[in-house]
C-alpha cells in the first residue's frame, strides 16, 4: 500500500484473539508413550497438559482464526488493515505463510509477511509493526504468534517432548497522534549460545549427476540443552527488564503485570521474584498449554483481556526470550 502520512506519535492496542487445537494431551497420556509421569512433569514445569494440532491443521489455519478474532474485537473493517506480522518459526509454508493468512481474511490492502525469532518472535513482531506504524507508513496491523511445535518434537525424547504445544494468538494495533501505549522496548540476540535450542535443517546429501551434489530439505526435531536454557533464562530476563524500568522511569510497583513466555514455571517464578513481583502479578496458562513459542504470549494476552483481568490503561512488562538465542522486552499500555 501507499504510505499514509498521518503525523503519528504513537501505537494503540485495538484487540486480541487466540486459538488452539482441540486436541488435548496430557501428562498421563504422555506416560504412556515415555517413562515419565504426571508428578514428574508438573513439578518441574508446571506444565498438566498441551494442545496439538490435527492433522487438517496447520499455523496459517490456526494464525487466522486468532488475527479474525482479534479483528473482530477492534471492530475493524478488514479493508482498512495495511500490514500483517506473522511470528512462527514452523510455517506450513517455507516461503511465507502470512500471505495465506491475509488472503483467507479477505485482508486485500494489506501487506502480509512472516517474522522469524522463535518463542521471541511475537514480541520482536510487535516491536517491528508498531515501528511502521509510528512511522506514519501504515495505520493499522495485526501482529500474529502461531507455531505447530507437535510436528517438529521428537516424541521419544522424555526431556523435550513434554514441554511443547500448538496454538496461535493475536493482537490489532492502531497508529494514533494520542498517547503511545508502546511505552519502551529492547531486544537482544547471541548466536554464539544458539546451539542451546535449535531446530537444525537435515543434512542429507544427495547427487544431481555424478559431480554435483547437493543437501536436499528437510528439517531434523527440536534439539534442547534444557539446563543452559534455564540458566540463560533466570539471568538475562531479569536483567533485560530491569534496564527497561531504568529506561522508562518504571519499577515493578507501577506495573500492573508481568506477562513473560511460557516456558516453565520455574522460569517465571524466579524472574517474577528477581525482579519484586508478586506472585499475584505474574500470568501463567502454562499449565494447559505448555510452551508454544511465539503464541505463548498473545495466547495469554487474550486469556486475561477476555477474562476481564486485564483492563483498559493496565501496564503489562513482557519478555520473550528463547532460540537464537534472542531476548527482549517490552512495556505496553493496554488499550
Amino acid at each position: 500500500m501507499e504510505g499514509i502520512n498521518l503525523n503519528q506519535i504513537g501505537v494503540s492496542f485495538k484487540g486480541s484473539g487466540s486459538y488452539v487445537p482441540n486436541q488435548i494431551l496430557t501428562n498421563e497420556e504422555i506416560s504412556k508413550k515415555v517413562d515419565t509421569s504426571d508428578e514428574w512433569i508438573s513439578s518441574r514445569t508446571g506444565i498438566s497438559q498441551r494442545r496439538i494440532s490435527g492433522v487438517s491443521e496447520n499455523v496459517s489455519e490456526m494464525g487466522f482464526k486468532a488475527a479474525f478474532a482479534a479483528i473482530e474485537m477492534a471492530k475493524w473493517d478488514i479493508e482498512t488493515i495495511d500490514l500483517i506480522i506473522l511470528a512462527t518459526s514452523t510455517p506450513n509454508d517455507l516461503f511465507g505463510s502470512a500471505p495465506c493468512i491475509q488472503a483467507k481474511l479477505g485482508a486485500n490492502n494489506a501487506v502480509a509477511f512472516d517474522l522469524t525469532a522463535a518463542c521471541s518472535g511475537f514480541l520482536f513482531a510487535v516491536i517491528t509493526a508498531s515501528q511502521f506504524l509510528k512511522a506514519g507508513s501504515y495505520k493499522r496491523a495485526v501482529v500474529i504468534g502461531s507455531d505447530q511445535l507437535s510436528s517438529y518434537v521428537d516424541w521419544n525424547d522424555r526431556k523435550s517432548c513434554i514441554l511443547f504445544g500448538d496454538g496461535a494468538g493475536a493482537i490489532a494495533i492502531e497508529a494514533t497522534n494520542e498517547l503511545d501505549n508502546l511505552i519502551g522496548f529492547t531486544m537482544r540476540t547471541d548466536g554464539q549460545r544458539g546451539s542451546f535450542l535449535n531446530l537444525p535443517s537435515q543434512n542429507n546429501q544427495d547427487l544431481i549427476i555424478d559431480n554435483i551434489n547437493y543437501s536436499s530439505g528437510g528439517f531434523s526435531t527440536i534439539e534442547m540443552n534444557g539446563q543452559e536454557v534455564y540458566k540463560f533464562a533466570v539471568r538475562e530476563v531479569p536483567l533485560i527488564i530491569a534496564n527497561l524500568f531504568k529506561k522508562t522511569n518504571f519499577n515493578s510497583e507501577k506495573i500492573n503485570w508481568l506477562l513473560l513466555h511460557q516456558a516453565n514455571q520455574r522460569i517465571l517464578d524466579s524472574v517474577g521474584d528477581r525482579l519484586n513481583f508478586s506472585s499475584e502479578k505474574i500470568l501463567s496458562n502454562l499449565s494447559n498449554y505448555g510452551n508454544t513459542s511465539a503464541a505463548t504470549i498473545p495466547l495469554m494476552l487474550d486469556e486475561a483481556i477476555r477474562n476481564k483481568k486485564i483492563k483498559e490503561n493496565d501496564i503489562i512488562a513482557t519478555s520473550g526470550f528463547g532460540a537464537g538465542l534472542s531476548w527482549g522486552a517490552a512495556l505496553i499500555r493496554w488499550g
